[in-house]
């Protein structure tokens, strides 16, 4: 398959344009940098520096390329960010969006799967509920900005589904983390908002200290409970949803581990892998954190016949170890301002 991957100099966009390639697809990426990183850019790829917001470069890479399916990852997804800027995201993650289906549409390319995240069900487990793995069917009730790009996103692809103008299928990601198997590719972030790649940097020397952000919970060590899910099976994931295009169109599917970590559990997991001993901050609970956000994945095995082959904890540390590990995570990280490093 011809597929446009947008976004697919970031993190997640970036593994699943190289698996893509690796499984014979013939991959085009369009991503203007503002949150991607060149160095990302998969042998065998060819690259457009656009934006989705630019419809007259939009036109041009749709009328030169016969596309037969969209990976959609080109999105801000900062949360605390989007608190900050909410139109910033509005008009970023919606609007250009909405110029990427209609020149879909336009181009009679068929099918999309949308990088979408758990931040649609927002807190699912509100005072007085029972704790237990989000399914498919839990209400969406998105916390911030970015969390309500992505429902009325979502929503949109719904309603053009529905009249048959696009098939889609939504993936909804829990806690992405890791890096490619070998350590060739992985997660450089600016400024660094996920929780393992600061805690490598601070193991690496590369900040004073980590700070983690509540420990009162109503967990069983304090902190908050996380489903992290590794990078490759996320990949992996996008190539099946393509497979699977025609039998399940319109639906969406979480994608985790199904087992939850606590933080203080993946700081004692990085301590463990990397064998240093630094420093971490106890900080208040930030405003909206959920205590607890594991998925079921039951959905993805049965209709996907997806399973995660990486996520567990010491294999998804090992693995963003590596990364940290090559000289191009040096390099691209030496490329971050120092102003936004100690930023998290």
């Amino acid at each position: 398959m011809k597929l446009l991957v947008t976004g697919g100099l970031g993190y997640i966009g970036s593994h699943t344009a190289y698996l893509a390639i690796q499984e014979g697809h013939d991959v085009v990426i369009l991503d203007n940098l503002s949150r991607g990183n060149k160095e990302a850019l998969p042998p065998g790829a060819k690259w457009f520096s656009a934006s989705l917001q630019n419809e007259q470069e939009l036109d041009k890479i749709f009328r030169a390329n016969q596309f037969d399916g969209v990976l959609h990852f080109a999105a801000y997804c900062y949360v605390g960010e989007s608190v900050e800027k909410p139109q910033l995201y509005y008009e970023n993650n919606l609007m250009g969006s909405l110029h990427l289906i209609h020149k879909m549409m336009e181009y009679k390319v068929p099918c999309l799967v949308l990088s979408s995240t758990a931040a649609v069900y927002g807190n699912p487990f509100t005072e007085g509920k029972k704790w237990g793995k989000i399914t498919e069917d839990f209400p969406r009730n998105p916390m911030n900005p970015y969390g309500r790009t992505k429902a009325t996103l979502e929503e949109i692809l719904e309603d053009y589904q529905k009249k048959g103008k696009l098939n889609f299928i939504s993936l909804r990601y829990f806690n992405a983390a890791g890096a490619h198997p070998e350590g060739i590719l992985g997660e450089v972030h600016n400024p660094e908002t996920h929780l393992i790649p600061i805690l490598l940097q601070t193991a690496l020397g590369k900040r004073k200290e980590a700070q983690i952000y509540g420990t009162h919970y109503p967990t069983p060590d304090g902190t908050c409970v996380r489903d992290f899910i590794h990078v490759w099976d996320l990949a992996r994931a996008h190539l099946l949803a393509l497979e699977k295009m025609d039998s399940f169109s319109g639906e969406a599917f979480n994608l985790g581990a199904e087992r939850g970590y606590s933080i203080r559990e993946v700081v004692e997991t990085v301590k463990k892998i990397t064998q240093v001993d630094f420093s971490v901050i106890e900080g208040p609970p930030r405003p909206g954190d959920p205590p607890y956000l594991v998925a079921s994945s039951e959905k993805a095995r049965e209709l996907l016949g997806w399973s995660p082959q990486y996520s567990d904890l010491e294999t998804i540390v090992t693995h963003a170890f590596q990364w940290f590990q090559n000289p191009t995570w040096k390099f691209t990280y030496e490329k971050i301002p120092s102003s936004n490093k100690e930023d998290s």
